[in-house]
């Protein structure tokens, strides 16, 4: 099993995710930034273990993307010139009682909410929707350590 960078310890380079999120947050300097940080801090009071992350870094995005984990991908936040998109790795597949999900909703997988300058995301909602990717994650991750190994029989 592949083990998976996590806030725990330093990544290559020297940084934490945690200090390349911050990092990120305080370059942008913006209503960007200070939404980033709010849904961080959403994010966390919502399941307090989660993992934070940073991927998909590359010379055109040096800063990489903030992802939230636990057990897959919980959320991903990506910044634009005129909005932060917040993707849900399985977000066809939760329940939105609150209509959050604003983007991306075409797809059979994903689901994003946008958020533009201006705008707010109403926390008990989308603390509820953080809480609902986990539960599907934990689920997923405990079915697929339940099932039989190549070669195996249960009885």
């Amino acid at each position: 099993m592949k083990k998976r960078e996590s806030d725990a310890g330093p990544r290559a380079g020297g940084e934490a995710p945690s200090g390349l999120i911050d990092a990120r947050i305080a370059q942008l300097g913006d209503w960007r930034g200070e939404t980033l940080a709010r849904v961080r801090e959403l994010v966390r009071q919502a399941h307090p273990q989660v993992i934070e992350e940073v991927k998909w870094r590359k010379p055109s995005n040096p800063s990489g993307v903030p992802v939230w984990s636990h057990a897959g991908i919980i959320c991903t936040g990506e910044v634009y010139k005129d909005k932060v998109k917040l993707s849900f790795a399985q977000g066809a597949a939760l329940e939105d009682p609150a209509g959050l999900f604003n983007a991306s909703l075409e797809g059979n997988t994903r689901r994003a909410i946008d958020i533009c300058e201006g705008e707010r995301i109403d926390p008990r909602a989308f603390k509820a929707l953080i809480r609902a990717a986990v539960a599907m994650n934990t689920a997923a991750f405990s079915s697929a350590d339940n099932r039989p190994r190549k070669g195996t029989r249960r009885s």
